[in-house]
């Protein structure tokens, strides 16, 4: 896929180079369309004060004549002729005087054009409907000479004429502009190429070679030194790449670090799983020296167990997509309590005041998890702290709703947690509240109700520990 972003035939036609180009030479193009609209308009008013000039001109031919003389058809046909018209009416103080062929019939005129009114939009709207619908009709252009104001023209032309020197003026128009639209475009591409485009292609072919081989230390972009939008953007990338490089050493290097240790775990486990079943054998004996250490060595080796099945068990915790169901907050509540021994505990009180009729969206298994943690940790504190005041120990669970998430809070009276323990809350290896304990509970609870788009926090309070639960609703 990444190949095929920058085959050689694709990038020339779907390239940004490509776009540009087209883009310019289309920019052009209309801003040509808008200039022609009014140049066109302008031809044909042109085009018919010519022929009103020439009738005038005919009209100071006529004034010469002597009115003992006629007209002769030769020179009506020389006349009309040089003005291209089929016939001219030429108005002078209230007199109309006409000049047609004599062998040939007048012409009828389909509709008149006045040169005297010279409205924008009329004038472009005359030329298009020309330019697209004219045919071979005669159109009576009516007019005055530059020369003589006081005579009024009236010339019938043959709307083709018209018409072919439109299409021709056109077809000029649009060869030069697009001559000068490629001429334009290119120039600017140029400059732009070295300015933009090239740089961006730069940018965009080192992403995806970095993607491909993000431990090769060479794909990692050189920065130029220009000081605008893409002098920073390969600042950034240089920074970005070069510490996704870093973080991905450092990963490689703690998971075989981490493999190394699971290795090492797995072994000392099974070492310490003979340890204590000698140490169980030591405890048998009648020794009173041996009686009164066996314990501490029996305690000291289970710690040691443990510490590392915890060990291999986060090792082998991976991440699942929670499967949201309809569950009941009080009953997963409960049977998680049961799950913890603290529902039937014989000496901490266990106090669920969520109500009956709570309908949560959760993935009952992962949130479960997440309760049982919560209640062990409470329970194992408990269990190994006297209260104060001769309070009977419990742990209480209570509910906050409103309109964007229910919120469950999770609380002992018990001795709270440690300044250490505080310090490093949800850190695996390092916020555990009690010794020998990992923290592993509290962090892998935390990632379960991330994932559900919650929070776990802690609440800091005068006695015991409260932790509460948000999630969305």
């Amino acid at each position: 896929m990444a190949n095929e972003q920058f085959d050689a035939p694709k990038r020339v036609i779907f390239g940004l180079s490509m776009k540009l180009i087209t883009m310019i030479i289309a920019m052009i193009m209309v801003v040509e369309v808008l200039i022609y609209l009014p140049s066109v308009a302008n031809f044909r008013i042109s085009w018919m004060d010519d022929r009103v000039h020439v009738a005038g001109v005919a009209a100071r031919v006529i004034e010469t004549v002597p009115d003992t003389m006629d007209l002769t058809p030769d020179m009506i046909g020389k006349l009309l002729s040089s003005a291209e018209a089929e016939a001219l009416v030429i108005r002078t103080e209230g007199q109309s005087q006409l000049i047609e062929r004599p062998d040939m019939p007048m012409p009828v005129a389909a509709y008149a054009a006045d040169t005297r009114e010279r409205a924008p939009l009329d004038l472009i709207a005359g030329a298009l409907e020309i330019l697209f619908f004219g045919s071979n009709r005669t159109m009576r252009v009516i007019g005055v000479p530059m020369d003589s104001q006081d005579v009024v023209v009236e010339v019938l032309v043959n709307e083709a004429l018209l018409r072919q020197e439109l299409i021709a003026y056109s077809r000029n128009i649009f060869w030069l502009s697009l001559l000068v639209a490629s001429f334009t475009s290119f120039a600017i591409f140029l400059f732009l190429n070295g300015l933009l485009i090239r740089p961006i292609t730069r940018l965009t072919r080192n992403m995806v070679a970095f993607q491909q081989d993000p431990d090769d230390a060479r794909k990692i972009i050189v920065p130029s030194e220009r000081r605008d939008e893409v002098g920073i953007a390969e600042r950034e990338l240089a920074a970005m790449e070069s510490n996704l490089f870093t973080m991905l050493k450092q990963k490689q290097h703690l998971a075989d670090l981490g493999l190394a240790v699971a290795k090492i775990n797995h072994d000392l486990r099974n070492t310490l799983g003979s340890a204590q079943l000698l140490s169980d054998q030591v405890a048998n004996l009648d020794d009173p020296h041996v009686q009164r250490l066996a314990p501490r060595l029996v305690n000291t080796l289970d710690r040691a167990i443990k510490f590392c099945q915890s060990v291999l068990d986060y090792g082998r915790h991976k991440s699942v997509a929670p499967k949201f169901e309809q569950v009941d907050l009080r009953a997963l509540l409960d049977e998680s309590a049961s799950e913890a021994a603290i529902r039937v505990h014989p000496e901490i009180e266990w106090l669920n005041q969520v109500e009956d009729d709570v309908i949560i969206s959760v993935d009952p298994d992962q949130i479960a998890r997440v309760f049982t943690n919560l209640f062990k940790n409470a329970r194992e504190a408990l269990e190994t702290h006297s209260l104060k005041n001769g309070d009977h120990p419990s742990i209480l669970a209570n509910l906050i709703v409103d309109q964007a998430q229910v919120c469950l809070t999770i609380a002992d009276n018990g001795p709270g947690l440690s300044p250490r323990a505080k310090d490093n809350l949800f850190r695996a290896f390092e916020g555990s509240g009690r010794a020998g304990g990992t923290g592993l509970g509290l962090a892998i609870a935390k990632e379960l109700v991330e994932a559900h788009g919650g929070a776990l926090k802690y609440i800091p309070e005068e006695s015991g520990t409260k932790f509460e639960i948000c999630l969305p609703r």
